[in-house]
This record gives C-alpha cells, sequence and structure tokens, in this order.
C-alpha cells in the first residue's frame, strides 16, 4: 500500500516484493493529490524477433521516479511537434535512452491514498505514431485525465507503456517464422502487439496493490495505437482470455489489407538486401541504430500469421453490404504460406468477444500525409486513380464524386486529394468497423463520435489528443460566448444549424479565431469526462445518437442527419462502396504516398 514520505511517494508492492519510489505528479493539488511511478519493467525481450516475457520479479528497492527507455527510432523532427503544429519553444525537451531490449516498461498515474482494496477503474492508453513515437511522452502524459477523474468523484489510474515498434515490433517473414519455431515460439511478426497484451497480463496480476482493478479495464488509443485495438478485439487470445472489459478507438488508421507473413517477408528481404545480410542470426547481429537507419519509411505493423487473429477477422472491416463489383485488375488475396494453423487443421469460426466500444474519427485525420499530398497536381492524380482502378469507369466514380479532374486548379488540388485519403483511409473504414461492430452487438454498445474541433496551438492534425491529455499549450483566454450550445437538442428540423455561428449581435464571427479559451475548455472537459464515465462502465452517451466534439466548442449528442452532413456518407455509398474495400484502401495508401519519385526527385 502506498506511504507518504516527506520527499516522494512510497508504494510497497507484496506480489512483486518491491518498494517502488514514485514522484508526485505536476498536476498534483490539495484538493486531488496525484502521484505517478515511471519506468516500471513489465516485460522482457530474450532476443530480436521473439516474443517478450512477463516480469514477475523486481529488485527489493525500485527506483520508479524516471522513464525508461524507448524502443529505437529516427531522431528526426519532433514528433510532438507535428502533432499539434508546435514551435520548438513551445515543445517540453525530452530526451530519452533507446534500448530494444529494455523498452517494455510502463507509467502509472494515479490518485494518491489508494489502497489495494480501492478497485479504480485502469485505462490504459495505446500510442500511435506507426514507427515513431513512445507512450512516456509528454503529450500522453495522465495527470490532466487523473485530476479530472477526482474532481468529478470518479477516480481512474492511466497508464500508458512502451512497445516494440518498426520493424522490432512487426517484422516478419518465412526466415523469421522458421527461427521462431525452432525457438518453440508460434507464428511471425507481431512483437508489439504481443507486447501490448504482456502489458495487460502485467496489469491483471499487479495493478491491485497499485490501487487498481484487474476487472475493469479500459483500452484507449489513436491512429495505429487505435488500430492495435483492434487487432486485440479481434485476436485468438482476446477470444481466448480477454484482458480488457472496454475500448475507445480514436482515428485508428484501419488496413483490411493486413499481409500474411511471405508478403511481409518480401518488405524484409528489400531491407536485409541493402543491409547485405541473408539469415536471422545476421540480422539479429546488425546494430539497433543500422537496423533503423536502413528500415526507415516502414509502415509494417500486424501480421496475418495464421496464429493471432480469429479466422474472420477480416469481415469486421467491410461494410455492410458490400459490392460485388469485378475489378480484373485485382487478384483474390492468396492464403497464408509456411506454418500456420490454417494449413494443418481447417480453422474453426469463433465467437467474437463483444467489449463495448467507443469509435470515431477527425475531420483533420489526413492532414497527417499533408507533405507527400501537396506534391499531387491534378494531372498526376487523374493518372495515378487510372492506373490503380485498372478502370476508367471507376476511377471516373471516384474524380467526379470528389470533384478532381485535370483541370482541377493546383491551389484546390491538394484539399481534395486530402478529402478522398482522410475518407478512404480513416472516415469510412471507421464508419464501416462500428456498422459491424454495432450489428455484430445487436444494435448495442457502440457509440460513435465526429471530432471537428481545431487544435488549440494550431493546425494539428492529431487535435483530440490536446483536449484529451490537455498537455498542449492553451489557448489565450477571451469572454464565452453569449449563448451556449445545448448537449441534448437534436437538430432534425434545421440541416443547417449545426454549421452556424450564433452572435448575440448578428455579427458575422467568421474571421474570429476557431478556438479561444472558452471553446478549449468545453471540448476538454466534455470529452475527459465521456470518456472516465466509459471507463466506469457508465453509456457515454445515447448510443442512437453520434456525439460530436467541435467546431467552435459545440459539444452534444446529434441525430444521423447532422453525421451525414458533418462526413460524407452519401460519397461513401455512392463512390466507395461499389469499389470494395480493397481497391478503396490501396487508393488511399497510394495517394498518401505522394507521387512517383523519377530521377530521384518527386514530381510536383
Amino acid at each position: 500500500m502506498p506511504v507518504q514520505s516527506e520527499t516522494r511517494p512510497v508504494l510497497h508492492h507484496p506480489r512483486l516484493a518491491t518498494t517502488f519510489c514514485g514522484v508526485q505528479h505536476a498536476a498534483s493539488t490539495p484538493e486531488a493529490p496525484i502521484h505517478e511511478y515511471r519506468g516500471i519493467k513489465y516485460a522482457s525481450v530474450p532476443a530480436r524477433f521473439r516474443r517478450s516475457h512477463l516480469v514477475t520479479t523486481l529488485p527489493p528497492k525500485t527506483d520508479a521516479s524516471r522513464y525508461g527507455p524507448i524502443c529505437p527510432q529516427l531522431q528526426k523532427k519532433c514528433f510532438e511537434e507535428e502533432l499539434f503544429g508546435l514551435g520548438q519553444a513551445d515543445v517540453p525537451q525530452q530526451v530519452l535512452e533507446q534500448d530494444e531490449f529494455e523498452c517494455l516498461n510502463l507509467n502509472i498515474t494515479c490518485p494518491a491514498g489508494l489502497t489495494s482494496q480501492s478497485r479504480v477503474p485502469v485505462m490504459l492508453w495505446v500510442h500511435g505514431g506507426g514507427d515513431r513515437g513512445y507512450g512516456s511522452s509528454w503529450v500522453y502524459d495522465g495527470g490532466s485525465i487523473v485530476r479530472k477523474s477526482m474532481l468529478i468523484e470518479k477516480p481512474v489510474i492511466v497508464v500508458t507503456f512502451n512497445f516494440r515498434i518498426g520493424l522490432f515490433g512487426f517484422a516478419a517473414s518465412p526466415l523469421i517464422q522458421e527461427d521462431n519455431a525452432a525457438a518453440g515460439d508460434v507464428g511471425a511478426g507481431n512483437y508489439g502487439l504481443r507486447d501490448q497484451r504482456t502489458a495487460m497480463k502485467w496489469i491483471h496480476r499487479y495493478i491491485q496493490d497499485f490501487g487498481g482493478d484487474p476487472g475493469n479495464v479500459t483500452l484507449f488509443g489513436e491512429s495505429s495505437g487505435a488500430a492495435d485495438i483492434l487487432c486485440h478485439l479481434l485476436s485468438n487470445a482476446n477470444e481466448d482470455r480477454p484482458l480488457f472489459h472496454r475500448a475507445i478507438v480514436q482515428s485508428a488508421i484501419i488496413d483490411h489489407s493486413i499481409p500474411n507473413v511471405v508478403s511481409a517477408g518480401w518488405h524484409l528481404s528489400r531491407v536485409m538486401g541493402s543491409l547485405d545480410v541473408s539469415t536471422v542470426a545476421e540480422l539479429r547481429a546488425v546494430s539497433c541504430e543500422k537496423l533503423v537507419k536502413n528500415s526507415c519509411g516502414s509502415t509494417l505493423r500486424a501480421v496475418d500469421d495464421g496464429q493471432f487473429f480469429l479466422p474472420d477477422w477480416r469481415t469486421h472491416f467491410l461494410p455492410e453490404a458490400p459490392s460485388h463489383h469485378h475489378h480484373p485488375g485485382l487478384k483474390p488475396r492468396a492464403a497464408p504460406r509456411g506454418r500456420s494453423r490454417s494449413r494443418t487443421r481447417p480453422p474453426v469460426a469463433k465467437t467474437p468477444i463483444h467489449q463495448p466500444l467507443i469509435i470515431g474519427d477527425t475531420g483533420s485525420a489526413s492532414l497527417a500525409w499533408s507533405l507527400p499530398a501537396s506534391l499531387w497536381t491534378s494531372q498526376a492524380v487523374v493518372r495515378r486513380l487510372n492506373a490503380i482502378c485498372q478502370s476508367i469507369t471507376d476511377a471516373s466514380l471516384l474524380l467526379s464524386a470528389y470533384d478532381i479532374c485535370l483541370g482541377t486548379p493546383d491551389d484546390e488540388i491538394v484539399d481534395r486529394v486530402l478529402e478522398l485519403i482522410g475518407d478512404t483511409r480513416v472516415a469510412w473504414p471507421t464508419e464501416c468497423v462500428a456498422a459491424r461492430a454495432r450489428r455484430r452487438r445487436a444494435g448495442t454498445g457502440v457509440w460513435r463520435y465526429v471530432f471537428d474541433q481545431d487544435a488549440p496551438a494550431g493546425a494539428g492534425h492529431k487535435a483530440d489528443l490536446a483536449y484529451l491529455f490537455d498537455t498542449a499549450p492553451p489557448p489565450p483566454a477571451s469572454p464565452p460566448p453569449s449563448l451556449d450550445f445545448c448537449d441534448s437538442f437534436d437538430l432534425d428540423d434545421d440541416d443547417d444549424a449545426h454549421d452556424r455561428k450564433f452572435d448575440s449581435d448578428g455579427e458575422d464571427e467568421w474571421l474570429q479565431p476557431s478556438v479561444d479559451e472558452w471553446a478549449y475548455r468545453r471540448v476538454r472537459d466534455t470529452m475527459q469526462e465521456r470518456w472516465i464515465a466509459f471507463a466506469h462502465g457508465e453509456a457515454p452517451w445515447n448510443p442512437d445518437k453520434v456525439y460530436v466534439f467541435g467546431p467552435e466548442g459545440e459539444v452534444g449528442e446529434r441525430s444521423s442527419v447532422i453525421f451525414e452532413s458533418r462526413r460524407r456518407r452519401a460519397v461513401w455509398t455512392e463512390a466507395l462502396e461499389p469499389l470494395g474495400m480493397q481497391l478503396v484502401q490501396k487508393v488511399g495508401v497510394e495517394l498518401s504516398r505522394g507521387p512517383p519519385i523519377r530521377g530521384g526527385q518527386a514530381k510536383c
């Protein structure tokens, strides 16, 4: 149980036979004292490209005052700076050690004074960023969420953690599969996903002595982290032994075309060729710095190795009424080769565990690909879509739906390409997953939201994180508007009302800043309160409604009519659904990479 020392909190953990020395969180107040325990090792890595093992013993005394190492990754422009559009002066300087074998550690932020009898709900954050990022980032600090939970008398514990990313976490090939099998490991790849699962096991065993409830764990994550949560929802392990009880999926980068081991091996073979190695043993001998450098730009994540996923997992990503439109250029995906359960015995369909789910997307999600999208011209986009679709009819359907043609002005083409990328990679796949999940849960247990509030510090493409964690610099103070939005009114009778600006003087406010202190606080408080209520097992809002966050501080439940005007649902039905998910996602991926490189330079 925790003991308050003169300098910092101390917690004796009987099951781990250790005493943790943590820190008092900077967000602590006399009304809401908060403790934090950092850098706790939850798993060990026996070797590169091997499954991690749960840590069950620690030294008698554990220094939990500092963040632990992170997975090796490129040291380039600050990831957080890109998140929120912040300048270098506004970004806290955080230099953490990189170590592929010691990076599996977690951080626990909790109300002070908890005991093993407190049984407080646990919220486990799965960070995004693809082949960059780490759970110990200042962006994901749980202090604000914990403080809010205490103030509204619904306390929670927030856990952030690091796991293996890039090739360290997701490399797969038949060679690695054979090497793993010889060592007693089944499958290949998905080491990062299995690290996450190991973190859940650690929480299940050990969080109670921090005051947490191992029987009440909520996963929440964003971007690639949100996609990882979907992978866990559709995993065999979750069906056999669920270790979390509900999930929040924020702007997931959903990939229906997850490769099998052979397809993933083609990517790894190119990396091995650049390193001049031919065996797994030689690849393990390559320094982590050299491996990171030579795998730059790797977006490999989950692998369908015949072991991790449920047999019918792909159907969860498809639209409700998939079109049978034929595309001669797309061949059916071949069955995975190599060692897999599907080759040794027929797969037995399982009914997945149906954990309650909050799922949504941000209107600015496509800004993550702003740089490559800015290189497109209208002529290049038309040519590329014709080549991808291998059908003038199909390509014309997309071009017409997004108002793209050979004559589209250069100052308009980028915005239209970003709309197409956002719909194909995030918004439409999110709606498909939500619809499928709702159907499989008999219409209950799924809550949909859209986040259209601008970032407080600028044009950040992950604005929801700024509000949820409340770690970015806040906007300048300003007086609240004279007419408040209502949280529960329905705008079915006036389709345009949600887009109006409310001004007591009736003056045009379009030139005013879209985010002020009032709007920021309103969206932040509402989002935190809804997420915390969900972690406590409450319905966050009416499941028949869509919850909106923004713009201009608007929050509340809205009808399907409003949702259709916030997102291009009619376009999805008319232009995307007939093409099928596989082709649509191929379009999104190709456009998000930018135009082909010619002569060493991207054609602008």
